[in-house]
């Protein structure tokens, strides 16, 4: 085995957004003064996307947002990703603090959800930023470690416990990513509702009797579909778990 031959430490595999997160790395100090802060720049990334959407992201657009050069943005993120990573862990934000009304697992995970929601609905671009890895960023790991601490007295295996996290992750950001979608599509003129009625007017009942039963029964032309669709799936998820924490304990 080969001794180190500094007192360096030796270098880290984490990218360098998520050493700068933590404040693992120091920021370079080299060069022209620096005029702005790391998270003035990932406000600026969030403000560009918010506004214009994340298409229209780019370093050339933050700097002018921070009117700054190009360049100069290259003294605080090393890249465009690395900027990505920043400005989606930001905007998810800290975990909000444990309610008076989270009495056991399933009432911590729905507030969890709910939550982890919000800030996407808030920030819907977030879900268009392709997920390369496990969470890293501080906010990330804090929401993380909330829906493992509503989990931690059941009597499951740590393994079971994050599947069921990445399975309830994975459902709450394609919720928030339909609804972005169908926002938009209402801003841009297409019905948001009235789905009913117009299958009514294209299908045949006798080839598609079933169909005709949802239609005849009004759900499809419900207004807060979206919002009945998330708590409906939620519920179902939970269920399942909770069949798998009762198997476990059985």
């Amino acid at each position: 085995m080969t001794e180190p031959t500094s007192g360096e430490p030796p270098a880290s595999s984490l990218p360098a957004s998520i050493e700068l997160a933590w404040g693992l790395r120091e920021r370079p100090t080299r060069g022209p003064k620096r005029g702005f802060t790391l998270e003035q720049v990932v406000a600026a990334g969030i403000r560009v996307a918010g506004t214009d959407g994340l298409a229209a992201l780019s370093m050339g657009r933050v700097a002018a947002e921070l009117g700054a050069s190009t360049m100069s943005l290259y003294r605080y993120v090393s890249a465009k990703d690395d900027l990505l990573a920043l400005m989606v862990d930001a905007a998810l934000g800290p975990p909000m603090p444990v309610g008076p009304d989270e009495r056991d697992w399933r009432s911590g995970l729905t507030a969890w959800a709910v939550g982890v929601r919000a800030a996407y609905r808030r920030h819907p671009w977030s879900t268009r930023v392709p997920v390369n890895g496990p969470p890293l960023g501080p906010n990330n790991v804090a929401w993380l470690e909330r829906a493992l601490q509503s989990m931690r007295a059941m009597q499951l295996t740590e393994q079971q416990k994050l599947s069921s996290v990445l399975l309830l992750s994975g459902f709450v950001r394609a919720d928030a990513m339909l609804s972005s979608d169908l926002d938009a599509a209402s801003v841009e003129g297409a019905p948001a509702s009235g789905y009913g009625a117009a299958l009514s007017a294209l299908i045949d009942p006798l080839r598609f009797p079933s169909l005709q039963r949802a239609i005849a029964s009004g759900s499809l032309d419900d207004d807060d579909g979206i919002e009945t669709e998330f708590a409906f799936g939620l519920a179902r998820i939970l269920d399942g778990i909770s069949v798998l924490v009762e198997s476990a304990t059985a």
